[in-house]
């Protein structure tokens, strides 16, 4: 097929979808026009019942949180099918790199912003019920500061940390407890995921009951499966080319 015919098909397609996102963001209600009844049950629900200030996390974690398990096992299979697709890449030993990453200054400021980035990472995960933040956008902070290790120190440090060996396990740690959790609900003669455990007090670190365990599981599911993709990723891709030239 050629390039003109190609465009030739792209085109009306094109034209097709820009015509139905135009339609349908036309027909949004108003900024702030909230006619859901499912918000308003959780906002009265979510502080007196679950002790929770965040009403987003108390969804998530909580009222939907099998919902929220099928997302955790998305993720979880994304990954294992990018492992697969780059496994196939020949023995790329980066011993012998040698990595450029700039002067002192690079590396001690580097450092910091190594610390701080994990620092806040663990900070969004612990108050996700009392601030924006949680599993999901910590373990994203968390897995964004251990990439930083790469940028400041180098591959060679980076492959010694971003071992899939080791964060193979955590990963299933994080995904299988968060199913383990909800097991544990079952057998108490709950409904699966039910929180089991008392509230807890409302705005502190302490608050959410068993809805807590499953967003620490999720943070930790969600920084090992990121950094296996750094891992991943860097190994079929930089290291060749930091090989070659």
């Amino acid at each position: 097929m050629s390039r003109r015919v190609r465009i030739g098909i792209f085109l009306p397609a094109l034209a097709g979808l820009g015509a139905l996102l135009v339609w349908s963001y036309t027909g949004l209600p108003s900024f702030g026009d909230y006619q859901g009844p499912y918000g308003f049950i959780v906002n009265r629900i979510a502080t007196p019942l679950r002790h929770m200030d965040n009403a987003v996390n108390a969804t998530t974690y909580d009222i939907r949180g099998f919902d929220t398990l099928g997302e955790e096992f998305i993720l979880f299979a994304a990954v294992i099918g990018v492992v697969l697709l780059l496994r196939d890449r020949g023995e790329r030993d980066a011993d012998e790199i040698e990595d450029d990453t700039g002067s002192d200054l690079i590396r001690v400021c580097g450092t910091l912003a190594i610390g701080a980035a994990v620092l806040v990472g663990l900070w969004l995960v612990a108050f996700g019920f009392v601030t924006p933040g949680g599993g999901f956008q910590g373990g994203v902070a968390v897995a964004s500061g251990a990439l930083l290790l790469y940028l400041v120190a180098g591959h060679r440090e980076w492959s010694a940390f971003g071992n899939e060996t080791l964060l193979d396990p955590i990963k299933g740690i994080g995904g299988g407890g968060y199913a383990v959790i909800g097991l544990a609900a079952l057998v108490g003669g709950l409904a699966y995921l039910t929180n089991f455990f008392p509230g807890g007090v409302t705005g502190t670190v302490w608050s959410g009951g068993s809805a807590a365990f499953v967003n620490w599981a999720a943070g930790i599911e969600v920084a090992a499966a990121l950094v296996i993709l750094f891992a991943e990723f860097l190994q079929a891709y930089i290291v060749p080319i930091a090989r070659s030239s």
